[in-house]
Order: C-alpha cells, then structure tokens, then sequence
C-alpha cells in the first residue's frame, strides 16, 4: 500500500506549498470578492463594470396593477344556477376564454378575450363591456408649399 500524500510530507513545514500558499485562501488573493477595491480592481472594472451604483429602478406599487382573470369554463362552477354575472362586482377584471361552457349566460365585466365573447356567444349569451371613451380623431393639417426658383448671383458661386 503507497504512503499518502500527507504521511509523506510529515516533517515538512509547509509540505511542498511554500511559505504562504498553503494558509486559508492565501494563493489566490482572498476568497470571493476579497481585494475588489485593491489588488484585484483592474479585474473587477473588466469583468464586472456595473459592481458600483445603482441601475435601474423599483415601480411604486401603486402604479402597478395586476388583472384578475377567470376563464369561461370556471363561470359555470363559481356561479352555479346563475344566468346574469356581474364579473365587475365579483372582482374580476377581465374574462378569458379557457375552458368550455354549456349554459347560457349574460356576463358584465370590464375587458374580454375574442376567444372568451365568441364561445359565449356561440351558447346564445352576451358579454356587455363598458363603452370606452374614443377621443376624436386629430385633425389633419395641410400646408402648402411654394416653391419659388432661387436666384443664384455670380458673386455667390466660389471659383476654383
């Protein structure tokens, strides 16, 4: 059986590392991000530019706002026996079309997929979305131009 690597370095002080590779993290300038400051900046500002400051930043919350969403195939069991839903007063924002239905129903609610109205529609029932206000369209403004020749004087044109 063959001696190891460490029975065969007993009595050495440093057992073949030198002086101070052989302590902690020593050979390699500390661990981590140890000497990002010092001896490892040039590396740093090379391989890692956006370490400092800030970049980017948060959206308030209040102006992030999440639909909430139910399919056509979750009406018929959220709602059973009821033939006009009001999506708006229940807390959903907007209908999508997965899933399947077999009744017929009269739904109100803010915003619908195309999927969602026409499967409702092909059952006999009615989506009623609140009309949007359209702004008018802008008015269109020509402007003529006239082109008049230009005179160019003699002076004017450089000779070479």
């Amino acid at each position: 059986m063959a001696r190891t690597k460490t029975k065969r370095f007993r009595g050495s002080m440093t057992h073949g590392r030198g002086k101070k590779a052989g302590r902690g993290a020593g050979l390699r300038g500390g661990r981590g991000n140890a000497g990002l400051c010092k001896h490892k900046f040039m590396y740093m500002m090379k391989y890692m530019p956006d370490h400092y400051g800030r970049h980017g930043f948060k959206r308030p919350q209040s102006v992030i706002k999440d639909n909430v969403t139910i399919n056509v195939g979750q009406l018929e069991e959220r709602f059973p026996g009821k033939n006009d839903i009001d999506l708006n007063k229940e807390g959903f924002d907007k209908l999508l079309g997965g899933g399947s239905l077999n009744s017929k129903l009269k739904i109100k609610v803010n915003s619908a997929s195309e999927k969602a109205i026409e499967k409702i529609k092909d059952k006999g029932g009615a989506v009623i979305l609140p009309e949007k206000l359209k702004e008018p369209p802008l008015k269109e403004e020509t402007v003529e131009v006239k082109e008049e020749p230009i005179e160019v004087k003699e002076e004017q044109v450089e000779k070479k």
